[in-house]
């Protein structure tokens, strides 16, 4: 039998999915603290209060199973009497809003990814278009990922971005400016520049790519020290981003550029709008301007149509690139997509080999590269403390996604948020250990 809950009367909010969707919650956050709400985010149970708000991700099955699994374990819970109200918001609820509300009635309300200020008003709030800049930070105070735009205007085959996100919307320079200072105020040291694609910022306001100039205008910010790029389209890349990496100490030697495969035919059938030839270009370019950069790059495998001959160009192209970084996801038959009218001909467990395959390669190369470092000098942000270990991350790595440095904290002190210059004295497949100089 339901019992009325008797927690206090605040609002917990769960994210699930990208750095775009925790953005999101900390708007989100930070628009109900504004109205005076009592907020937290991913609270435990005994601290949650009676309303939750669930924002989801619906990028691929796993993410979709993930957040299906939260909304009813919620849902539960609230038929219990654990919580009063259960509602729900992002790309899940996007997309799938009309076949959820029916199969999970118990959800008081669902929200699209675009409608914030109705979501804010069924919370007892109002949507305050003053706050630009302003939001409750869920990460640790020394970084800050900042969303740069919205949606996405590519025809790539396989993603469903679009249908949840919409159109590339970019933010104003002047807002982002703007919101770079509130957080350097708050003791941000790194900014994550995030959106569908980094690449294509400012074509819609400034009829031209701007995101040279734009990262001209941060790197002016006090108090930031580090600007790290994500999600950069490799067609039609903006040279001049180069050209700022190289110019600009605060720019990270840093580019996340998912260029998903490499075999020519599953390109075109991507409609990733580039070649093998193209590509291999793109990258020399990157190398040959800026010597060191880090270059992070996601795979698809087990796309429709893939062959074994196209598997061992991706084999032999991973080992020739020796990417920095590299992760790998195995194709998703997504609904509404150009790619779903293909047939999703590549079995599960190919899928799953190919992909294991690569990361087997992937680990050598980072192991070797990692070797590298041994002796070296590098700039490391301290993250965290775990056990007997602080944990950090150089300018060539992003936080849960790259390497990370290890200190003994028995043997030595540092802050975390502070920036520390460490030795390599040891290295593993994706991790490496160090001892601070100059302290």
């Amino acid at each position: 039998m339901r019992t009325k809950s008797y927690k206090k009367n605040s609002i917990n909010v769960v994210t699930l999915g990208c750095s775009k969707n925790i953005y999101d919650s900390e708007v989100l956050l930070g628009q109900l603290k504004a109205n005076g709400k009592e907020v937290t985010h991913e609270a435990a149970p005994e601290d949650e209060g009676r309303i939750v708000v669930i924002n989801t991700c619906g990028f691929i099955d796993n993410a979709k199973q993930e957040s299906i699994d939260t909304i009813l374990h919620y849902a539960e819970r609230k038929e219990r009497g654990d919580i009063d109200q259960v509602f729900v918001t992002g790309c899940l609820s996007e997309r799938y809003k009309d076949d959820l509300e029916s199969e999970i009635p118990d959800i008081d309300a669902w929200f699209g990814t675009r409608q914030l200020p109705h979501l804010l008003k069924a919370l007892g709030a109002d949507y305050k278009h003053e706050l630009v800049g302003e939001r409750m930070t869920t990460t640790p105070k020394h970084y800050a990922y900042l969303k740069i735009a919205e949606g996405c205007d590519r025809p790539c085959s396989f993603c469903a971005i679009p249908l949840m996100r919409g159109k590339h919307k970019s933010t104003p320079i002047e807002d982002l400016v703007t919101e770079a200072k509130k957080l350097a105020a708050k003791g941000v040291k790194e900014l994550i520049l995030i959106a569908q694609d980094l690449t294509y910022y400012g074509l819609d306001l400034y009829k031209e790519r701007k995101l040279a100039a734009l990262l001209k205008e941060m790197v002016k910010v006090e108090g930031i020290e580090w600007i790290r790029l994500h999600y950069l389209f490799p067609t039609g890349f903006p040279e001049d981003v180069l050209d700022v990496i190289k110019e600009e100490p605060k720019v990270c030697h840093y580019i996340d550029i998912p260029l998903q495969h490499i075999a020519d035919p599953v390109l075109k059938s991507m409609r990733r709008g580039t070649t093998k030839a193209k590509t291999n270009a793109l990258l020399d370019k990157m190398r040959e301007k800026n010597p060191g950069i880090t270059i992070r790059t996601t795979l698809i495998l087990g796309y429709p149509g893939e062959t074994e001959e196209d598997f061992e160009v991706v084999k032999d192209w991973v080992r020739t690139q020796k990417f920095d970084r590299l992760g790998v996801f195995t194709y998703s038959h997504e609904e509404n997509t150009h790619a779903y009218n293909l047939e999703d001909d590549v079995p599960d467990h190919v899928k799953k080999q190919r992909a294991d395959e690569i990361m087997e390669i992937q680990s050598a190369i980072s192991r070797e590269l990692n070797e590298n470092k041994v002796g070296q000098e590098y700039k490391v942000l301290i993250d965290r403390k775990e056990g007997d270990w602080f944990i950090g991350r150089t300018e060539h790595d992003s936080p849960d996604v790259d390497n990370e440095v290890y200190v003994n904290a028995v043997e030595n002190y540092v802050r975390i948020g502070d920036f520390v210059d460490v030795k390599v004295t040891s290295a593993e497949d994706y991790d490496l250990f160090a001892v601070p100089v100059g302290i």
